[in-house]
């Protein structure tokens, strides 16, 4: 009896000796959710030109994705002081946040300096797809501006895209509307 008392209480035993001692699968390793996360320091943000599709004069520096294909991206943006960008429009809406400096917005088709909404530095501006926009700097000001892309910009009036070279500084009373693509993405 003992013998069988014996093998009674070491077979549990045994059973869990082996079980803990099995080896173990390693966990399986998580998929990528998407892109790689982009963390960027003030200096490492590398600027140059503003594409062509913007009056001479701006900076431009691309943060996150690529605003010339499909998908979200950041961009940066120096102006110098009376910097002016005349009506125009973008096919997805755009956040724009004012990191310093004046930034001053207005809605419509026409250059109006008399309407401008001031925006000091930390404002946000959200401009919703096809609404007509247009905006001028007070001051050296940086923007940051966050969409999905392709990102363009289309001109009310297409006298005003200086990448047809043959931009107006304002807007010209009595000219007719038209409407020129350009992209924003920076000449390579």
């Amino acid at each position: 009896m003992r013998k069988f008392l014996a093998i009674l209480f070491l077979m549990p035993a045994l059973l869990l000796a082996q079980t803990a001692a099995a080896p173990k699968k390693a966990p399986a390793k998580a998929k990528a959710a998407g892109p790689a996360p982009v963390v960027i320091t003030p200096d490492k943000i590398q600027w140059g030109p503003a594409p062509a599709v913007f009056p001479a004069g701006a900076q431009f520096a691309v943060l996150a994705g690529d605003p010339g294909k499909a998908g979200p991206f950041t961009v940066r943006l120096k102006f110098p002081d009376g910097y002016r960008v005349m009506p125009h429009w973008h096919p997805s809406a755009e956040n724009v946040t004012v990191l310093s400096g004046e930034f001053h917005v207005g809605m419509g088709d026409k250059f109006d300096e008399s309407t401008l909404t001031t925006l000091p530095a930390q404002s946000l501006a959200v401009v919703p797809a096809h609404h007509n926009h247009y905006a001028m700097a007070k001051g050296e000001t940086e923007v940051q501006v966050s969409a999905m892309g392709p990102f363009k910009l289309t001109y009310v009036n297409a006298a005003d895209d200086p990448s047809k070279g043959s931009a107006s500084a304002a807007p010209k009373k009595g000219a007719a509307s038209a409407k020129k693509k350009s992209s924003l993405a920076p000449k390579k």
